[in-house]
């Protein structure tokens, strides 16, 4: 079994740098899948800040991918988190999944994204143009999509 690249970080990423950090002299990779989630501007947001506690953030990650890595046929899988203060326009969360087909890698990404959005543990504001501030609360439609991964042990 293959060990995630797990990072959760400030700095943003670049989608480029990280596929090819994951491929580079690989042979065996014929289906590399990602995904990039990026901050909206809804309602006039004017920020989104995530915090989260050091270590345990990282730990949940890990077992999501272990996870994902235990189902699915992956030859590598790289999964970064960004926290702080983080504009509209800007890549929040990275989820990369290759194997030697497409299935697994599209899956397994399906998999990670849907689970990073219920099982990670992120707080979230949003700081609005006008000055005010709300925290996040859970959406059912991710809890829906979690559920759909049934017999999970996580």
């Amino acid at each position: 079994m293959i060990t995630p690249t797990i990072r959760v970080q400030e700095a943003g990423f670049d989608l480029g740098v990280e596929s090819a950090r994951l491929t580079a002299g690989r042979q065996d990779i014929g289906g590399l899948a990602s995904f990039v989630g990026l901050c909206r501007a809804d309602d006039g947001l004017a920020a989104l800040v995530l915090e989260h506690y050091p270590g345990m953030t990282e730990a949940a990650i890990g077992r999501i991918a272990a996870e994902a890595c235990a189902r699915w046929p992956l030859s590598g899988c790289t999964v970064i988190h960004r926290i702080g203060r983080i504009a509209p326009g800007e890549p929040i969360v990275l989820v990369l999944t290759a194997s030697s087909h497409r299935a697994a890698s599209l899956e397994a990404c399906a998999f990670l994204i849907d689970w990073l959005k219920t099982g990670a543990p992120f707080w979230k504001r949003e700081e609005f143009a006008d000055g005010t501030s709300r925290w996040v609360e859970a959406k059912a439609a991710d809890d829906a999509a979690t559920a759909r991964w049934a017999g999970s042990v996580l």
